[in-house]
């Protein structure tokens, strides 16, 4: 894993993007173009880095020789002012993220499955753990933990003092996640998603 590590790192972060342009196109289709104006709507990766999401953590989880890779790029901004119905289009511009994380993974099992046979043995390898870790970016992004895109989800069915409740964790949610994290609760549901994923993607003769 150590030769397939930079490609593999390039080829997340790129993922990384895609996740943020999912959100930023979507929420431009449903009639805001804040980021569509802030150039966010771009595959030039220096205007999605996020300091911290993209460069130190991941470093720090490398070094600790973390089981899970995890990064993000810097939020695309959305106004939900320009929505018709602002819970339902932010619902909408929540799940394109981790939509566009499947898509890849698909996408990627898909080239395997039509030139594993042929592919360089350190490609091969690459290609699957970056569709791997997008089903862990996907399954990890629909937590619904403010403000992972799941809480977006889960707050288009909440009223009135529950939604107001819900939306004030948004202030303590990465250390919540960090919490669920240290305390192996996450890990307990991302290792059944990916054991699924490797199964039905057909991922694992190419990640021995």
């Amino acid at each position: 894993m150590l030769l397939e590590m930079p490609l593999v790192l390039v080829m997340v972060f790129f993922s990384v993007v895609c996740h943020e342009i999912a959100h930023g196109y979507t929420a431009l289709l449903l009639g805001d173009h804040t980021a569509e104006r802030m150039g966010r709507l771009s595959f030039n990766p220096i205007v999605h880095v996020d300091l911290f999401g993209t460069i130190i953590l991941p470093a720090i989880l490398i070094i600790s020789k973390s089981p899970f890779l995890f990064a993000w790029a810097k939020p695309v901004p959305v106004n939900p002012a320009y929505f018709r119905d602002p819970r339902k289009g932010m619902m909408l511009v929540a799940l394109a993220g981790p939509a566009a994380n499947l898509a890849i993974a698909i996408l990627l099992s898909i080239v395997l499955l039509i030139a594993g046979g042929i592919l360089p043995v350190f490609f091969t390898k690459t290609i699957a753990w970056v569709s791997l870790i997008n089903i862990m970016l996907m399954v990890f992004n629909l937590l619904p933990i403010p403000p992972l895109d799941g809480s977006r989800i889960v707050a288009r069915f909440l009223k009135g003092k529950a939604l107001w409740h819900y939306l004030k964790l948004e202030r303590y949610g990465m250390f919540i996640v960090f919490g669920l994290l240290f305390l192996g609760v996450i890990s307990s549901i991302l290792y059944p998603a990916m054991n699924l994923a490797v199964k039905l993607l057909g991922l694992m003769p190419y990640l021995r």
